[in-house]
């Protein structure tokens, strides 16, 4: 008669199917962040037409503009996951630390978001007002945002204290006060910086719609996809650390067993 042949899964086997999961849902994402990024990339260049007083340097908006928007929404989701650790570190540490690695990641990506927003918005503006910098309202807020998640970065590396990540989240709070500063500067005070196009005195013609709305999603589809990555990232080298330290608590409680050395027998 044929034996039967059973398969026992350990303890390990789930998360292992989980994460083998969560690994193709990412090639999938970041294959379709690829596509959507390249049909934003010929709308912007190839597709849209050409502005009328600034020529094809108007085709940096495409970038500029969402990579502003994006910079000025994933600070929040920096702020919430800081909220969210401190009032969990006390009342629940394991879901805190999820919630720090969110904050970390989201941190990480809003500098790169903001630094390319001051970058395209540098060279449009060495285009427009001739001028590299001007300290407006604007561009000074925006920089002071740059500057606050430099240091939030700067202080989850290099601080030697064990209190780190509340720093951090302190930080944060900082931060997303001035993001409603950043966004509201060109009403609130007179700046060089144009008027929004979007919403306001200023004007988008509708057949530009198009090229922007593929970069927003395109650009917005990429945030997510670093933020996920660098989150899990973070959440192993949790799990790293969780594992080292319990395996020298193990190894300091275990019973220390005395040794004994045997005397030679006393000659006759």
């Amino acid at each position: 008669m044929p034996q039967r042949t059973h398969t026992i899964s350990g303890p390990d086997a789930p998360a292992e199917q989980s994460s083998s999961t969560g690994q193709i849902l990412g090639l999938l994402w970041l294959a379709a962040t690829l596509v959507v990024l390249v049909i934003g990339f010929r709308q912007a260049i190839f597709i849209a037409p050409t502005e009328a007083t600034m020529g094809n340097m108007q085709r940096i908006f495409y970038y500029h503009v969402p990579l502003a928007i994006l910079g000025l929404i994933f600070p929040y989701v920096n702020f919430g996951a800081s909220v969210a650790y401190l009032i969990l570190r006390r009342r629940n540490p394991l879901s805190a630390l999820t919630a720090d690695a969110l904050a970390l990641a989201s941190a990480e990506v809003t500098v790169v978001y903001v630094s390319l927003c001051l970058a395209t918005g540098m060279l449009w503006g060495r285009a427009a007002w001739g001028i590299w910098w001007a300290w407006d309202a604007r561009l000074t807020s925006l920089l002071l945002l740059w500057l606050l998640y430099v240091a939030y970065l700067l202080t989850r590396r290099l601080s030697l204290s064990g209190e780190t990540s509340t720093v951090g989240a302190v930080i944060s709070v900082f931060a997303a006060i001035d993001v409603p500063i950043v966004y509201m500067s060109i009403q609130w005070w007179r700046t060089q910086h144009p008027a929004p196009v979007l919403t306001g005195e200023g004007s988008l013609d509708h057949s530009m719609y198009v090229a922007f709305g593929w970069n927003v999603l395109g650009w917005a589809m990429w945030g997510i996809f670093l933020i996920a990555f660098r989150f899990a990232l973070e959440r192993r080298r949790q799990l790293q650390q969780q594992e080292l330290a319990l395996s020298v608590l193990e190894a300091s409680l275990e019973p220390i067993q005395p040794r004994f050395t045997q005397e030679p027998p006393n000659a006759l």
